[in-house]
């Protein structure tokens, strides 16, 4: 087990359980502090390598995951493994697809559907979610 996210440091989002996921944007320099176990990175291009564990969702900018199934089985493993490890999601600019995939993390937690978008907002960043077809994917990530 893997000492967890400190809950007040920058980019972290505690879900109802209780599990803490750090969501950042990959044009920031990597924040001071532990470094992830678990990365899952939402890019249109394969990402750079990283020294932790990590998945490579192909989710090009302003859209939704090319591989929907693949997608959430990724997805569902960063929740299960934020249960007993450092977790992060990232993108470019850490707040579509970020928030995106952060809000269906939020559903796998227990958040209505139709309140995860609501709740990354508040407890994450304010402009977490950035399209109407990204919301409407949160409505629909069913567990």
């Amino acid at each position: 087990m893997t000492d967890m996210w400190d809950a007040s440091a920058p980019g972290v989002l505690r879900l109802p359980s209780g599990r803490l996921v750090r969501g950042r944007a990959l044009r920031h320099p990597l924040p001071d502090g532990p470094a992830p176990g678990f990365g899952v990175y939402l890019l249109g291009k394969e990402p750079p390598e990283v020294p932790w564990e990590a998945r490579w969702l192909r989710w090009p900018d302003f859209r939704l995951p090319s591989d929907r199934a693949r997608a959430r089985a990724v997805l569902r493993e960063a929740w299960e493994r934020a249960a007993a490890e450092r977790v992060e999601l990232a993108c470019g600019g850490g707040r579509g697809r970020t928030g995106t995939a952060l809000a269906c993390l939020a559903v796998l937690d227990g958040v209505r559907p139709d309140e995860a978008v609501a709740f990354v907002r508040r407890h994450h960043d304010r402009h977490a979610v950035e399209t109407p077809w990204q919301k409407r994917y949160v409505r629909r990530f069913a567990t």
